[in-house]
């Protein structure tokens, strides 16, 4: 009969209950401080409240009344120097780091209303609003806060987007050499998202100063969280990545500081990450001025239970308990918030003309500008005004050769390296097999230990870890996706994350981050690895993305990506790995201008657009039907602030004909926005409408003769350029 050994998992997992003693412990000072931020909180919350059920607040109003105790207990024992991240709600734990940063400690006395506290109130307040005067100038509204200096990096409106990104400023912190921490806060719906669970893994494995602190409030929206999982005791996940956890009342201050500092000692001591979950309980529905009980998902006895234990009340019991602060010094502490909301709140907001008692509007002084709209979407390119030399193979006066293009891939990399000991490589085997699965990475791992960085098989995770250290501004990060098709399963982390970042934090958030991935279409890998993305990333205005053809270009683009303070998505296609072509020795210092296309032929018949292997392809094919004398120009740039509209103008204005090639299915083209716009922009100079050649509807299969029928190739552009013959 089978033996059974009961088996304990290899980090601890403990409750934390603070009792009066522990209370009474705590400096008073400090029982201060937590009283004066949390009452903030509290009237800066029902003043949000009491705007949003006038309509002045367009957007949700996530407020986080009853769940202050968890923010503001553990923040307090944080520096200036620990970053927070968090959720859609939280506004708590942002006013509680900006509140850290700017509020005089108190000494024997509540804390007092500094003019740095009110303009942290002010601004937060506007942000809300979606006002100029925001902390990102009205872009981010109730979901979007940040305030780098305070080290509060950002609320996030997806449910748990901003985890990853947490363990990214963890790794900063660690590079660096300090032992500054990074807290990121998340409800129960965000538990059980596999982005979140990605991050525990990868911070354990490499033992990350993060603590991912749990408000367990009870409901996602109205789905409890029974309802969700089978162990509601969320912390109970640590236990499966050997991570040390804590589970707490988030509704007493004290017990989650006495947790935090635990977690700090372990983090500041190179322990690796923690988690803290806290129960708390938000007085009102997920979004609004109403109880969870006016929706009928709560019922009333539930919601005065938790009220009776609001956190605000039990911080008053005590401080009069021990004396710390008199009744009358409370109340009028409560006025003095008071009055300064409806202060900023009169700053802001106007009595509506002829409208109704006490009706008002916010003043049409204080909106944005709506030319502000597009602005920040990604940098001006002012990093390559000094500094920067600008090369193209015809004229550059170095020493060339023939050489393989994968081999330049590495090399680069390796200069670059060299030259700046602030750049990382990170993806999946990256510091394997001798460079990669391809030899991308070639020698890297051997000479730049612990800045090439093999990942656990976690896109989001890693790609999101990146996007943290790019946010972070220390270190510039070079993600590599084996596969252009696992960009999808990174999708919320490039898509939602980084390429947002800039312009929704009000424009001025550098984002130096870099993604080099393949295309792989003809190797027989199929339909999850074979896409081409360049279309659907045409579709984030936040990406740069380069497609470099030719070995030369490979270097120089890449220069240029590294340098950009800008997310760039670098695309290789496997077909060029192995191509030869002209390239530089020992010279790899020169950039290729951003935004800069190449023509790879001139003649006067027809302008050939296209891009990576496909450009070489459109040659062969020329020179095939030599009745058709085209230009060839080699995109190079392919988003939309990237197109070089001057080249394809010139080109057009000669040819009155184009044709756009690509190697892709039709529905995820590239071409077909092209298309659209150079028959917008160039009318009146086309004789036809702009022809295309790409692949078939489907994704390419495994069978080698349906994939060949999938993509365009060779002969495809042969036909169609027989076609405009027939046609001319």
């Amino acid at each position: 009969m089978a033996t059974h050994h009961r088996l304990r998992a290899a980090s601890n997992w403990v409750e934390l209950r603070a009792t009066d003693r522990d209370w009474d412990n705590v400096d008073g000072d400090v029982l201060r401080r937590m009283l004066s931020h949390l009452l903030w909180i509290r009237s800066f919350e029902e003043y949000v409240l009491e705007l949003a059920g006038q309509g002045l607040i367009h957007g949700p109003a996530h407020s986080s009344i009853g769940q202050e105790g968890g923010s503001v207990g553990s923040v307090l024992p944080l520096r200036s120097s620990d970053f927070i991240n968090g959720t859609h709600r939280g506004h708590h734990q942002f006013l509680a780091k900006a509140f850290a940063h700017v509020a005089d400690a108190p000494s024997g006395s509540l804390a007092k209303i500094t003019p740095g506290v009110r303009t942290v109130l002010e601004r937060t307040l506007a942000e809300i609003c979606g006002l100029e005067r925001g902390f990102c100038r009205g872009r981010g509204g109730s979901m979007h806060l940040q305030w780098r200096e305070a080290g509060a990096m950002g609320t996030n409106a997806i449910v748990g987007g901003g985890v990853p990104q947490a363990a990214g400023f963890a790794w900063a912190h660690q590079r660096a050499g300090t032992d500054a921490v990074s807290v990121t806060y998340f409800g129960d719906g965000a538990v059980n998202i596999g982005s979140v669970l990605e991050t525990f893994n990868l911070a354990a494995a490499w033992k990350l100063p993060v603590c991912f602190f749990i408000e367990n409030n009870q409901y996602a929206v109205s789905t409890h969280v029974s309802e969700a999982t089978a162990e509601p005791r969320l912390s109970a996940r640590g236990l499966g990545f050997n991570i040390p956890s804590w589970r707490v009342d988030g509704m007493d201050p004290v017990a989650v500081h006495l947790a935090m500092q635990e977690a700090l000692d372990v983090m500041r001591s190179g322990g690796g990450p923690t988690i803290v979950e806290a129960e708390v309980y938000r007085f009102f529905h997920q979004n609004g001025p109403y109880p969870g009980s006016a929706f009928g998902y709560r019922d009333r006895d539930e919601e005065k239970s938790w009220r009776e234990r609001d956190p605000l009340e039990m911080l008053k019991r005590h401080l009069l308990r021990r004396a710390l602060a008199t009744q009358e010094e409370i109340d009028q502490a409560a006025v003095d918030i008071a009055t300064t909301m409806s202060d900023i709140g009169d700053e802001l907001l106007e009595p509506v003309p002829d409208g109704k008692p006490g009706q008002r509007r916010i003043k049409a002084s204080e909106w944005p500008e709506t030319s502000f709209v597009d602005v920040g979407v990604r940098g001006d390119l002012s990093e390559f005004d000094e500094g920067v030399r600008f090369e193209e193979a015809e004229s550059f006066t170095g020493a060339t050769d023939t050489v393989k293009f994968i081999d330049v891939v590495s090399k680069v990399m390796q200069r670059r390296m060299v030259q700046d000991d602030s750049i990382v490589v990170m993806g999946e085997d990256v510091h394997k097999l001798k460079g990669g699965t391809n030899g991308a990475t070639k020698n890297l791992a051997d000479n730049f230990p612990g800045r090439t960085l093999g990942t656990p098989i976690s896109e989001n995770a890693f790609v999101g870890l990146s996007g943290g250290i790019a946010l972070d501004g220390r270190y510039k990060p070079v993600a590599e996706l084996m596969y252009a098709d696992f960009m999808w399963v990174a999708a919320d982390q490039l898509f939602n994350q980084v390429a947002k970042a800039r312009h929704m934090f009000g424009g001025d958030n550098d984002m130096p981050f870099v993604l080099r991935s393949k295309i792989a279409a003809g190797t027989g890998y199929g339909s999850q690895h074979t896409m081409d993305p360049a279309g659907v990333l045409a579709t984030a205005p936040g990406l740069r993305i380069a497609a470099p053809s030719t070995p030369f270009d490979y270097v120089g683009m890449m220069n240029a990506a590294l340098r950009c303070k800008d997310p760039v998505v670098v695309l290789e296609h496997v077909d060029l790995y192995n191509s030869s072509g002209i390239g530089p020795v020992d010279d790899f210092d020169y950039c290729i201008p951003v935004g800069k296309a190449a023509f790879r032929r001139r003649g006067k018949d027809l302008t050939v657009i296209s891009y990576l292997s496909m450009v070489n392809r459109c040659l062969e094919a020329l020179d095939a039907v030599e009745t058709v004398d085209a230009d060839v120009i080699d995109l190079r740039w392919l988003d939309r602030a990237g197109v070089d509209w001057e080249a394809i103008e010139e080109s057009v204005r000669k040819t009155n004909n184009v044709l756009i090639v690509e190697q892709g299915a039709v529905g995820t083209s590239y071409g077909g926005w092209l298309a659209d716009e150079i028959q917008r922009r160039l009318f009146d100079w086309l004789d036809q409408p702009v022809q295309r050649v790409t692949g078939a509807e489907s994704s390419p299969s495994i069978s080698k003769v349906l994939e060949r029928a999938a993509i365009a190739g060779t002969e495809e552009i042969i036909a169609r350029l027989r076609e405009i013959c027939d046609a001319d």
